[in-house]
């Protein structure tokens, strides 16, 4: 039993320090324990996170098994839950009725997937957003981009701490600057920070049309989500950054280097730039 299990901190009667009295265990123990198990919560955050973006199919009974195999980390499936809660994961299934996504609010209207079997033909009709986790070494980070469907290409993006609408008007923003026009349809999911009163006049004042992932659809939103597979592996996993700003200035090298310098088989082998600019209707041209 360690330290921190023998003492009984809601004890009335005796105090911790009496307690570790008693016990004959340095107090300052209790903190270093606290400190060696933040530390290894940011390591299985960063697993979790590692398998989700493998197969976020995965529910809690196989993220155990891996868990062990792969990374020698032998959690309980409850801890694994509390965990992915505060990551913002959940797993994506397909059910008779029901299906899960990212956390909506009840309360938040939601809005119909405008673009089942529409053909998207050029660069601004269609614009998509989405949140990621970001672990990093000590701590964790949620990243927003704002990307044009057509071209893939990445209009604006967000680094922030926590997970608010902060976030995703601030990515929002900085792609206004970007785009030419304004798209005619914006597609996120469900989750709240999209539902938000908020988010919503802000794009309904613009006259854009609302569009939203159908329930446990991730493929609704498939571009932006290759995209966060590709940071991650590409960028963000091998450099380890430790802190927000170190964050900001490798994401912000990275999505250069996506936009302007590699090319994409699906645009023909050009750039997302390069298409995003050529893909445009004339009359959005001329503004630029």
């Amino acid at each position: 039993m360690s330290a921190a299990e023998m003492v009984e901190k809601e004890n009335k009667e005796l105090s911790v320090r009496k307690q570790c009295e008693l016990l004959g265990i340095c107090r300052s123990g209790l903190y270093r324990e606290k400190a060696m198990e933040r530390e290894e919560s940011y390591a299985i955050k960063k697993a979790i996170d590692e398998l989700y973006l493998s197969d976020p199919s995965m529910g809690t009974r196989k993220l155990v098994t891996l868990l062990g195999r792969d990374y020698g980390l032998e959690i309980c499936r409850k801890r694994i839950t509390r965990l992915r809660k505060k990551m913002g994961l959940q797993t994506l299934y397909c059910k008779p009725k029901k299906m899960r996504t990212s956390d909506g609010n009840k309360e938040h209207k939601k809005y119909p997937y405008l673009l089942k079997e529409k053909e998207i033909k050029h660069a601004d009709e269609v614009w998509c957003a989405d949140i990621t986790y970001i672990p990093m070494e000590k701590g964790h980070a949620y990243l927003c981009a704002v990307m044009d469907w057509k071209t893939r290409y990445v209009l604006g993006w967000e680094v922030s701490n926590t997970m608010d609408g902060a976030l995703t008007l601030g990515a929002l923003r900085k792609a206004y600057k970007t785009g030419a026009k304004l798209p005619e349809i914006f597609n996120t999911d469900q989750g709240s920070q999209f539902t938000s009163q908020e988010w919503i006049e802000e794009l309904e004042g613009k006259g854009i049309r609302v569009s939203m992932d159908g329930k446990g659809r991730w493929m609704d939103n498939v571009f932006i989500e290759r995209l966060w597979r590709s940071v991650k592996y590409e960028d963000i996993y091998l450099r380890g950054y430790g802190s927000v700003s170190e964050l900001a200035t490798g994401v912000s090298r990275w999505f250069k280097l996506y936009n302007t310098w590699r090319p994409h088989a699906a645009l023909s082998n050009r750039t997302p730039e390069r298409a995003y600019k050529e893909d445009r209707p004339e009359e959005h041209k001329e503004v630029a």
